[in-house]
């Protein structure tokens, strides 16, 4: 899969979490969940177990830790998946 694939699929799962003042199109590979998306921590739990859902992946503290940006979240998944 494609990098802009797995944007495309984040921003689907995303879109549900922000806050109402931000847009989805606002979202890019670099923007940062919390920073720039306002994107409160009980959400970006939320956000992990459907990212864990729809790639059937397991994300450990240590990957949860690492998420900041939608390439961030990218680089897991694909690291993941080659396992």
């Amino acid at each position: 899969m494609e990098k802009q694939e797995y944007l495309e699929e984040l921003k689907k799962i995303v879109q549900p979490y922000l806050p109402d003042d931000v847009l989805i199109e606002a979202m890019t590979a670099n923007s940062h969940f919390i920073n720039e998306l306002n994107i409160n921590s009980a959400n970006l739990v939320d956000i992990v177990l459907d990212v864990e859902d729809t790639y059937d992946i397991v994300l450990e503290n240590d990957d949860i830790e690492k998420m900041l940006t939608a390439n961030d979240v990218i680089a897991i998944i694909e690291s993941k998946k080659k396992l």
